[in-house]
């Protein structure tokens, strides 16, 4: 096993003092930081100290609990897992709902660490302010565990309930944390990869709509324009193929850069559902670049995406399958595809790139459609950047932007037929009266690429 990281032994430290006096302890670690390490080691002190007898775990994915069973097992050097003669065992929060009575007296028959990782997605701090899990903690885990750990990377929920197990300041409202280890930190000490985020934008949008026998051509500077003053939705842009490619395109070209220095690196894309975790793999495959499809539909997707860890395929598209906790350290390329735009799935997603395979292993990439939301949530994620590395700048890709200006300076641009013509139109009426297409953007998209000060030397 390697050595406990600075954090992690500070953490463990002040757990010990806390459960001297305390049953409850919350942590807030940052994504890829190493939580899971940190909790096997608090149940390995409890155990050898004689304090507990068994560690219960809970997660939000199989995915995850497979991760916790891997490593609980390694630290506690003993079995750990739903099996005869275990020290411990790990569930999916989803699993509470199906357990027997004898389950729950493990919690008042013997003396229980248990932990639950990713304890966001348990609310509630009351039966009727909660949501299933949340009851379930409350009602059946709470006032029976003897000691009890809640880690979070991202402590806040979109519905803004409170989270169970929390404390919150009075009047403020504010998380009360027993340790904290941000981004930040994390950064300035080695432990996560620095995240470059790129968000991608189209600075000339033409948007052709049709009204019986005419047609009108909107232009538009930006895709915040153009989704603020037009129909078009922003899953429309998500399953347009000319954004795809250009989006895809550019963590490619990432990826390829990285392979020259780690030749097993793999990147991620994001998609928003099935049918569009297939459409973004065929255009993988089109431009020959090895992928996987892991999907809730997919057969076998967990064992696919254990093959995914340790072989050399290059991208693996998932939907809802590589979130919070899976942990896949070549991965180090991220595109954002997915329709879901709140600030706790982002940056979950953008946890899944942050973890170092070595002390040189520095740098993680994500590519984003510059949709407002998203922009915001990137802007936050700078600010908890260190200082020396949260500038703001701007990188372009303008060769094919530049080939439309010449043939617009030369009289070689499209007329709106032309245009209708050579592109599938975007989104379609149902109404058959009034028929309405809405053309793909005239030009590819050029790119807004920031942070860091020293991207400077990159441009």
């Amino acid at each position: 096993m390697q050595p406990l990281r600075k954090w992690q032994s500070d953490c463990l430290k002040q757990a010990k003092v806390h459960f001297s006096n305390h049953s409850d302890f919350f942590v807030q670690a940052t994504p890829a930081s190493g939580k899971t390490r940190l909790a096997a080691e608090i149940a390995r002190w409890l155990l050898e100290e004689g304090h507990i007898d068994f560690v219960i775990c809970f997660a939000p994915t199989r995915e995850v609990v497979a991760g916790i069973q891997r490593t609980f097992a390694a630290v506690l050097d003993q079995r750990f897992g739903d099996t005869l003669a275990s020290v411990g065992a790990a569930y999916t929060y989803q699993s509470m709902e199906h357990q027997s009575p004898d389950f729950w007296t493990l919690f008042t028959a013997y003396r229980t660490l248990t932990i639950f990782d990713e304890i966001h997605h348990c609310a509630g701090h009351d039966p009727l302010l909660s949501n299933t899990w949340g009851q379930q903690i409350i009602q059946r885990i709470q006032n029976a565990a003897t000691y009890t750990l809640a880690l979070s990377g991202t402590p806040w929920r979109s519905d803004k309930l409170p989270i169970v197990l929390a404390r919150y300041t009075d009047p403020e409202g504010q998380l009360i944390c027993d340790y904290r280890y941000d981004l930040q930190t994390a950064i300035q000490d080695g432990v996560c990869r620095s995240p470059r985020i790129t968000l991608i934008d189209n600075p000339q949008i033409q948007l052709v709509e049709e009204n019986e026998n005419t047609a009108s051509v909107r232009a538009f500077s930006s895709f915040k324009q153009l989704l603020g003053e037009s129909p078009i939705s922003y899953e429309d842009l998500l399953r347009h193929d000319d954004i795809l490619n250009a989006v895809l395109d550019v963590g490619i070209d990432r990826l390829n850069e990285v392979r020259k220095t780690v030749p097993n690196a793999g990147g991620l894309v994001v998609a928003t559902n099935v049918k569009h975790a297939y459409q973004i793999a065929e255009l993988l495959k089109a431009k020959n670049e090895s992928c996987t499809v892991a999907t809730s539909q997919t057969p076998r997707a967990h064992q696919l995406i254990d093959q995914y860890r340790h072989n050399n395929t290059r991208w693996i598209v998932a939907v809802s399958m590589i979130s919070e906790g899976t942990d896949i350290q070549r991965l180090c390329v991220c595109t954002y595809l997915s329709r879901i735009r709140t600030e706790l799935h982002y940056r979950q997603v953008l946890g899944r790139i942050l973890r170092k395979i070595g002390a040189a292993d520095n740098e993680a990439w994500l590519y984003v459609i510059a949709e407002p939301l998203l922009r915001k949530y990137s802007q936050r994620i700078a600010d908890d950047l260190p200082d020396d590395q949260a500038t703001l700048q701007t990188k372009k890709l303008n060769e094919r932007l530049e080939k439309a200006r010449l043939d617009h300076a030369n009289g070689c641009s499209e007329s709106p037929e032309a245009v209708r013509d050579s592109h599938p139109p975007l989104i379609e009426d149902n109404d058959a009266s009034e028929p309405t297409s809405v053309e793909p953007p005239l030009l590819t998209l050029s790119f807004s690429q920031y942070y860091r000060q020293y991207l400077l030397t990159l441009i």
